[in-house]
This record gives structure tokens, sequence and C-alpha cells, in this order.
């Protein structure tokens, strides 16, 4: 007796869904398939839908802080810049952050073949709405627990600005300095008047920045990071 036909019935993709629950390998999967959203992430295991994004709360000082971190890249060469780059942190976690710094080569991640970022970059800058952001909870825990050196949130509607770097396993808020000034512990001259930011001073940001650029301590950096990529 002959088998019966099988019909076979089309392998149909799921939409990705906030809260779902998906390794890394079916997140990418489902993302891939939905070339319309703009931002996902995983984060914990968890998938994470963005919002529309307003121009006040997240678009116009989104600008501003990839303004201030690309000048920094581009007068400090052996660095890469990205923005809203996905990055493959490990198993759990695929996030998109909103600016980032990676020492290229020698750092801590690398890019793919496939043209992604792998492993933990050195520094990571997130917009926030508010305190109770995801990105003040599982994602800096994701990020701590994969040594991000340094982790930069602003949250625009608590006009509150945070700046951890990674001491002993554990993030410490990186303090002004008697001039209201942060300094980077792991990117010298990378600085930041923090008053002046959260007043909205932008040209006494990149005044400030400037200075931090001029400091022997940033010469001598770009020097290492020259000698590095021979």
């Amino acid at each position: 007796m002959a088998a019966p036909n099988l019909i076979k019935l089309p392998t149909q993709t799921l939409p990705l869904e906030s809260g779902d629950k998906l390794s890394r390998e079916e997140f990418e999967r489902r993302y891939m398939a939905m070339p319309h959203v703009k931002k996902a992430e995983l984060i914990e295991g968890t998938v994470y839908m963005a919002s529309p994004l307003r121009i006040d709360s997240h678009g116009y000082p989104h600008g501003k802080m990839m303004t201030w971190l690309g000048v920094y890249e581009t007068a400090t060469p052996g660095l890469m810049f990205g923005d809203n780059a996905t990055v493959r942190l490990d198993m759990d976690n695929e996030v998109q952050p909103d600016g980032l710094l990676m020492i290229m080569p020698g750092g801590q991640a690398r890019i793919s073949t496939d043209g992604y970022v792998e492993g933990a970059p050195e520094l990571i800058l997130e917009v926030a709405a508010s305190s109770t952001s995801i990105d003040m909870h599982d994602k800096l825990e994701a990020y701590r627990r994969n040594r991000v050196q340094e982790y930069l949130v602003w949250r625009v509607y608590n006009k509150a600005f945070d700046w951890f770097r990674l001491q002993d396993g554990q993030y410490k808020q990186m303090p002004a300095n008697s001039d209201g000034i942060i300094c980077s512990g792991g990117f010298p001259g990378l600085w930041l008047d923090k008053t002046a930011l959260l007043n909205e001073d932008f040209a006494r940001v990149l005044e400030v920045l400037q200075q931090g650029l001029a400091i022997p301590e940033h010469q001598a950096f770009v020097e290492k990071l020259s000698q590095a990529d021979r």
C-alpha cells in the first residue's frame, strides 16, 4: 500500500513581540525577517521592542551626545565609534545601544564576519527617558556582567546624568572634579561638563571636550593606540 501524500505546511517565522523569551539565534532570525522594525533588543533573554521616539526626550539629546562622542573618536585614531549598532554581548543579550566606543584592534570587542560587534565595547552610552528605564536595570546588569568598562546614561526626564566605571566587578559613579567636569577613566581627554549638558549648553560641552583633547595624556593615549595598530 502506497504511503499517503503528506501536505507540507510552510514554515512561518513568528514576529518579535515584547516579552518573548528567546535564544539569541531565534531572536536574530525573527528580527531579520522584520526589516520594518528599526530597533529591538534581547536583554537577559527577553525581547524589548522600542516605542516611537520623541524628538525632545530622545532624538535631540541623542544627536548631541553622538556629536560629543564622535568628536572624541575623530580626534583619537585607533577607536571605533558606533551609533545604534547591534552588539552581540553574550548568548542572552543582543543590544543596540545609542552609542559606543571600542578600541580597534586589541580591545575587548571585535567585528564579526557578518559585520556585527561581538563582545563588550569599552564604553556604552544610552539616552533614557527616566530612572525607571530598562537602561538602569536589566541592561545595566548585563553590561556590568560582560565588563563594559564605562557606562553612561542620560536620564532626560530626571535631568540627571550617570557615568559608571567598572571597579572590582561593580559599577561605581564617576565623580565630577572641582571644576564640575567628569573625566573618563579609560579614555584620556574624554571630558564632560555635566552641568552644561543638563542646562543644554552644548557649546560649553564641546569647549570642555576640546580642553580634554589638548592634555598630554590624550596625546600619549593616541600614540599608544598607534603602536598597538602596527
